[in-house]
């Protein structure tokens, strides 16, 4: 149980004390009434003494009784009915509430802080009430009138025949049988005479002299003058006076003050009393003749008799919802007690109680006593004290109690009022009365034996009750509590007598008696045991202290206090005590939240909002059904339907009250906050035909880190070329679309006219659909205007100033059950200024029909729309985005912060140009180096003319718009033959292929040796676009030469005429997805060739073989490839002519196919060389067809270039890497064996589709870098090399060695031998053969080089000897030679035969080293291919 303000020793003395009558005169009671007071409350607050009583004991032993208190009321003559009691009960409880500030205690038990109300006022209320409130009854005297106050006034005629009058109105009150109540405890009541004095208005001495005759007639002990009103009322306000009245008064005045429109039951009560429960009158009734006032035909709790006494007050169906709204009313503050009542008066009336009980109540008690006790001796026959005697009775061997079930139902069993036993009772109460507790139990403990034995079980239980108090107020505690006298008393009460009454006072008495033996447990199932259906308030209080006994016991059981409070608190509920069943809830949530008990929280918080939606607490309400719908509720989806129904009827009688307020937040559904996306300027307009727009960005691409990542390098570099290199320091990648992953800690920028999209991500936690209409964005806009000046002006309804930004409105989104869904919501500023999006504003409601309907009915919505809403409240949520962790400083490292996250803020900037590109004829799929000619369409869709329009992409070698003039870019595809992308020019049929020469540079395709080959100026006809001009450009794309899907990035970057602070320029994205598949795979060496001079006379001629196979396997249609024309682009190099033997004049290849080409290669003319830059690449076409393709004119050179350079930005790494310390004659060395020939294959193939044949084309090339080392068109793909074990070893020399490699030195010097082929020679005649033979040298360096010929055989081998033969060189046999920087030297040799055969003149070995090296190295020139001659014998 709750702590109370008294203790145990306090509370039941205070419960049971002597009871005396008032019968006052009519003119006695109005001198009360000045006061605003009948006579009993004029004496409430002085009824207890201010010091110690001594009375005696009938053994004579002095009795002194501590802190004594009387119960002075009007005589009423009907008891109180039942029905009036519970309403008055129920109306005490609920004007006792907590106090608002006061402060709760907190309790921790485990894991468990609790803040819970130390005490319950209401309960102690309820208590007192109920105990003073209860009816006399027969068997028990304790609340039966000991003595009557007869009150008359100095101020009437004859007060000594008013004395007369009320003493035989009293008398006739007691003995008449008409009245059965009140109930007098003994037939010799005892009458005190009391004289009311007036002394503001009365005569004193008239007053005296009448008081010294009542003295002589009462004695002095029986009367008294007590004078009162020393003070007209009209002085009242002149001195301040303390009231103690109105703590009496006020808890019992209510139903006078209150007009209850929710219960069956009025009370029939002075309409101008304040009076106390057991003092009410009735002063409007009728006096009669004789001046003696009706004034006690109604008990003040009787009902009327319109109303149905069996109606159970607190019933659970007597309650309208509106009942509990009415708050209490206190008592009228502007009624002042006792005003004209001095200090003096107040001490007057003071001692006047005291006198009364000193010299009147306590000697009538006490005289009461002995004559009882007497009558009990003689009775007995025993010993002359039956205080001696019961210790006889008791003290030998005790007759064991029967069984409470073995007693028959005999509780109707009554005693005449002189049977002894009674007296014994009557007696034992009297002692209780006075404190004499030792006596009373051994009365009480005789009397239950009798009852006992008569079976009596009403009085038997009343004995045991009183007994087993009696036994725990003993002093010095003589005997232990007997619990179990108690319990028999409840059980008999409550199963035998059938009176639930008696049966909770002893339950009330017996559980603050175990409450003060720290008995926890057992006072709470003492608590519960009495809990039932009968009584909902009396249950509820019952179950709230039995949870307080669970949390106040040693080791607090804190879950069935929170079970028990719930109990509680739903009995409440039932008794209409709303703001408790409230509290209880709110305790009992403490628990319960957050321990994953979602069913248990769910339920509480429903009743929690229920509960507070009643008394009008509509926040709490709103926040308890809020809780309900935001935590993962685990409820079935039309219990969740309900929840929501309920919480949004509660929203919308809470949004009534203040309709103009701010809107409230609403907790559904769900926002994930850090998932908003922003997205600035238009949707991409959908395809139209073959017009294909910019992918740019859009809102339905997914976030990719590595994309994001190459944009950014895109930007960069064209950013870089336009401020000459450098990118300029407050740079920052242009943002479209802003998400959690960009970088969002500045204020991005939007443009004035073009959207801003808002993607807010919602989810849906419940299991039914919920329906958001007029969803619009929240914001806030501060204006500047063209000064600069910020004029403050908070936007945030849609309809204030479209004018500055305009708001789309979704009028309908519907989110289905559990579903996570995004809404795109759009702003058009049409200012410049800071704009701050807030939040979402919308109406949250229901789909009606979605669940079945429960709770609160759902309204008919007036809504029209594709779904029928059932009712919805309008609410905000507000978008606020939690920055990234900081975490760059060591403060930040240390502490948790987190930097801004600006991505809603943005800041709008003037007027830009906006560019769209359109691709018409873009293809999607292409054979690898396949040249396909597209259209590119550039609009300028803004009011502001562009300029500087640039495209920057990764794979330039992709795409390209031609060369710079006009001259090398051909017409339209259908101005050519068999409308071919290539410019062509129809040529002879040649027997021999020899070649077409051309010359271009690298930097009419926009491809110079400063820039960057990826940043490629789109060439408009004007530089700069006007608003609403739109140009139409060629673009040729080829084919990427590996097989598979391509992402080709395009950025345009483009710039304003207008130059702005904030935006230097915009950018444009676009990405093509090209798919590839496997055409022909080139393979080209090139090698020296052996014949010493070429047409012109000049050496260095070169063999260039070319391998085209066809890897096509059949994808795409494809028939086959014919090789229409090989190309060659080189500085020093230039293909000649076809050397090959097959007469396959179309080249054509099916699919596996391979074709092996020859080709000779001889340099460019050294003029040609010397009169032009180095730049200029010499390009030579050997036709297979009738037609040639200008491979110096676009898009072939184009492609070419583009490959070329991208080819030289994969070998450039390798090239740094390189010690700049190489000698120079080292580079040269190196030189030699380079050759920088680049062949193009262009071909065409045969395609069927849809049974029509296409002719698709395209080129590959293959860049030859080293004279006998094959290269390929096709990317080889590496194979990872295999893991070899680790070897640990010191390196001995660190130094990087700048020698030559052998391989380089070997082809310093190119052999050649020209000899006959064939010799007949008459071995008859001479039996030797001599052959000149001719060894050419040519030094293929431009250093000097030192040449050692050694003919000598140098065989290790026996096979050697046998492919060599036995011939020998005759002369000298090793010759050592300088040779200048491509210098030629002849030797004449002579070999000598001895017979025929067929023999290798290649055995002359050549060592070569630089003049300034020591190291020689063979040449593996002549090695390679024999030199075979024929000597034939004549």
């Amino acid at each position: 149980m709750a702590q109370c303000v008294q203790s145990v020793h306090e509370l039941i003395p205070d419960s049971f004390v002597p009871c005396v009558a008032a019968l006052c005169s009519d003119d006695a009671e109005r001198l009360a009434r000045r006061n605003h007071l009948s006579f009993a409350e004029l004496l409430r607050p002085f009824t207890r003494l201010t010091s110690e009583v001594h009375m005696r004991d009938p053994n004579n032993q002095l009795h002194i009784i501590k802190n004594l208190k009387i119960a002075v009321s009007n005589i009423i003559t009907q008891p109180p009915q039942p029905g009036a009691i519970r309403k008055l009960l129920s109306d005490v409880v609920s004007s006792c509430q907590p106090a608002d500030g006061l402060v709760a205690n907190v309790f921790t038990a485990g894991d468990y802080d609790l803040n819970i109300s130390a005490t319950t006022p209401w309960f102690e209320s309820y208590r007192e009430t109920f105990l003073q409130s209860m009816p006399a009854s027969d068997h028990e005297f304790l609340n039966h009138y000991l003595a009557c106050m007869l009150v008359a006034s100095s101020s009437e005629a004859e007060p000594m025949e008013q004395f007369g009058k009320l003493s035989q109105e009293q008398h006739r009150i007691q003995h008449n049988n008409d009245y059965s109540y009140p109930k007098w405890f003994i037939p010799n009541t005892l009458k005190y005479y009391v004289l009311l004095h007036d002394v503001s208005a009365g005569d004193e001495q008239r007053a005296e002299s009448i008081y010294e005759e009542m003295k002589q007639k009462y004695g002095t002990q029986g009367c008294y003058l007590l004078k009162i009103n020393s003070r007209t009322s009209n002085q009242a306000s002149d001195e301040q006076i303390p009231d103690p009245w109105s703590q009496y008064l006020q808890k019992n005045s209510i139903q006078n003050q209150e007009s209850y429109e929710d219960g069956p039951c009025t009370i029939s009560s002075n309409k101008n009393s304040d009076s106390n429960l057991l003092s009410l009158d009735g002063l409007d009734n009728e006096v009669k003749a004789d001046g003696l006032p009706n004034n006690f035909r109604a008990h003040p709790l009787q009902l009327d008799a319109s109303s149905d006494p069996s109606n159970n007050i607190d019933g659970p169906d007597h309650v309208k919802s509106a009942s509990s709204l009415h708050e209490t009313k206190k008592a009228n503050p502007g009624i002042i007690h006792g005003a004209c009542l001095t200090l003096t008066d107040h001490d007057r009336i003071r001692q006047f109680v005291q006198e009364f009980t000193f010299r009147g109540l306590l000697p009538h008690i006490e005289k009461t006593i002995r004559q009882l006790n007497d009558q009990l001796i003689s009775r007995k026959g025993l010993s002359r004290s039956l205080f001696s005697a019961t210790k006889k009775w008791f003290s030998g061997s005790k007759v064991p109690e029967k069984s409470i079930n073995e007693l028959k139902n005999t509780s109707g069993l009554l005693y005449p009022p002189e049977a002894p036993e009674l007296q014994i009772r009557k007696m034992a109460d009297l002692c209780f009365l006075v404190q004499h507790y030792d006596l009373a139990y051994s009365c009480y403990h005789t009397a239950k034996k009798d009852f006992l034995n008569d079976q009596a079980m009403l009085y038997a239980a009343g004995a045991l009750e009183m007994a087993a108090v009696s036994a725990f107020l003993q002093q010095g505690a003589a005997r232990p509590y007997p619990a179990h006298y108690m319990d028999t008393a409840i059980q008999t009460y409550r199963d035998i007598c059938k009176n639930m009454v008696l049966a909770e006072r002893c339950v009330l008495l017996s559980a603050e008696i175990l409450k003060s033996q720290s008995k926890y447990s057992e006072a709470a199932a003492l608590l519960i045991r009495l809990t039932s259906e009968d009584s909902d308030l009396r249950s509820a209080l019952l179950l709230e202290q039995a949870a307080h006994c669970f949390i106040n016991m040693k080791s607090p059981m804190v879950r069935k206090y929170a079970f028990h409070m719930i109990l509680a608190g739903h009995r409440f509920s039932k008794a209409g005590q709303k703001k408790h069943a409230l509290r209880c809830y709110c305790q009992a949530m403490q628990v319960y939240k957050g321990k994953g008990w979602s069913l248990a929280e769910d339920h509480i918080n429903f009743t929690i909002g229920r509960q507070s939606y009643t008394l009008r607490q509509l926040d709490n309400a709103v926040s308890a059904f809020r809780h309900i719908l935001i935590n993962e509720s685990k409820q079935s989806a039309a219990q969740q339907g309900s929840f929501l129904r309920e919480y949004l009827y509660v929203y919308k009688n809470v949004s009534q009250l203040s309709p103009d307020g701010p809107l409230p937040q609403l907790p559904l559904p769900y926002i994930n906050s850090s998932a908003t996306r922003v997205f600035f300027g238009h949707d991409r307009r959908p395809a139209d035909g073959e017009k294909q727009a910019a992918t740019h960005i859009s809102l339905d691409q997914e976030y990719d880190n590595e994309s994001s990542q190459q944009w950014r390098e895109l930007e960069e570099q064209v950013v870089a070329l336009v401020n000459k290199g450098v990118i300029p320091p407050n740079f920052h990648p242009t943002q479209y679309c802003l998400n959690s992953f960009s970088d969002n800690s500045r204020f991005p920028l939007a443009v004035v006219e073009e959207p801003i999209t808002v993607e807010v991500a919602f989810r849906n936690p419940l299991k039914v659909p919920l329906l958001l209409t007029n969803l619009s964005l929240l914001w806030k806009f501060q204006p500047k205007d063209s000064s600069g000046k910020n004029d403050e002006e908070v936007k945030e309804l849609v309809t204030s100033e479209p004018e500055m930004i305009g708001t789309e409105v979704i009028s309908e989104f519907l989110i289905n059950s559990e579903e996570s869904k995004v809404a795109r919501l759009k702003l058009f500023p049409h200012h410049i200024g800071e704009l701050h999006v807030l939040g979402v504003v919308y109406n949250l409601g229901t789909v009606q029909g979605s669940t079945t309907v429960d709770g609160i009915g759902a309204l008919p919505g007036c809504h029209t729309g594709k779904h029928s809403l059932s009712m919805s409240v309008r609410g905000r949520q507000d978008l606020e985005i939690q920055g990234p962790r900081l975490n760059s400083t060591k403060e930040e490292k240390t502490s948790i912060t987190y930097g801004p996250d600006r991505r809603l803020d943005p800041i709008i900037v003037e007027e830009m140009p906006l560019l769209e590109v359109f691709f018409i004829h873009f293809p999607t799929g292409l054979l690898c180096g396949e040249i396909r000619k597209a259209y590119v369409e550039f609009v300028n869709v803004s009011k502001c003319p562009l300029t500087g329009l640039k495209v920057v992409s990764k794979r330039p070698e992709f795409f390209t718009f031609g060369g710079n003039t006009t001259a090398l870019t051909p017409l339209s595809p259908s101005a050519s033959e068999n409308c071919s992308a290539y410019k062509t020019v129809v040529t002879e049929s040649a027997s021999v292929r020899t070649a077409l020469a051309s010359v271009a540079s690298a930097a009419d395709f926009g491809i110079g040796t400063g820039s960057q080959p990826e940043v490629i100026p789109v060439p408009l006809p004007d530089p700069v676009l006007l608003p609403g001009a739109s140009v139409q450009l060629p673009l040729w794309l080829r084919g990427p030469d590996e097989e598979g899907v391509h992402e080709i990035n395009f950025l345009f970057y483009y710039e304003s005429v207008k130059k702005l602070p904030k935006i230097r320029h915009r950018i444009l994205r676009h990405t093509a997805v090209i798919c590839t598949s496997r055409s022909l795979n080139v393979r080209a060496t090139v090698c020296r060739s052996n014949s010493l001079e070429d047409e012109e006379g000049r050496g260095g001629n070169m063999l260039v073989f070319v391998d085209v196979e066809n890897i096509n396997t059949s994808e795409a249609g494809v028939k086959e490839f014919h090789i229409v024309q090989v190309s060659s682009s080189s500085k020093h190099w230039k293909l000649q002519k076809s050397v090959n033997l097959s007469e396959n004049k179309d080249a054509k290849l099916g699919s596996r196919e391979k074709g092996k080409f020859c080709f000779k290669a001889i340099r460019c003319k050294e003029e040609e060389v010397a009169t032009r830059s180095s730049e200029k690449y010499t390009f030579a076409d050997i036709i297979f067809g009738n037609e040639q393709i200008v491979s110096s004119a676009s898009p072939c050179a184009d492609f070419f270039y583009r490959s070329l350079s991208s080819e030289l930005k994969k070998v450039q790494p390798s090239a740094h890497t390189e010690k700049q310390s190489t000698e120079d004659a080292v580079r040269l060395i190196q030189k030699c064996s380079e050759v920088d020939l680049n062949v193009v294959i262009l071909w065409k193939a045969y395609v069927v589709e849809d049974s029509k044949q296409l002719i698709l084309e395209g080129q590959h090339h293959v860049v030859l870098h080293t004279v006998g080392k094959e290269a390929c068109s096709y990317p080889q793909k590496q194979e990872p090399p295999e893991m070899e074990p680790l070897k640990f070893f010191r390196p001995e020399n660190t130094a990087v060695s700048s020698r030559p490699s052998a391989e380089q030195l070997s082809s310093l010097i190119k052999t050649s031998l020209h000899y006959p082929e064939s010799l007949s020679h008459p071995f008859h005649q001479k039996s030797l053969c001599l052959v000149p033979v001719t060894l050419l040298l040519s030094n293929c360096s431009k250093a000097d080089v030192d040449v050692i010929v050694d003919l000598r055989h140098k065989a290790t081998s026996p096979e050697s000897l046998e492919v060599h033969g036995s011939f020998t060189w005759l002369g000298q046999t090793q010759y050592k030679l300088r040779l200048k920087s491509e210098e030629m030297h002849s030797l004449q040799l002579k070999a000598c035969f001895v017979h025929t055969g067929v023999y290798n003149l290649g055995t002359p070995r050549v060592f070569a080293k630089l003049s300034d090296q020591v190291t020689v190295f063979e040449t593996s020139q002549q090695n390679s291919m024999p030199a075979l001659i024929i000597i034939n014998n004549v």
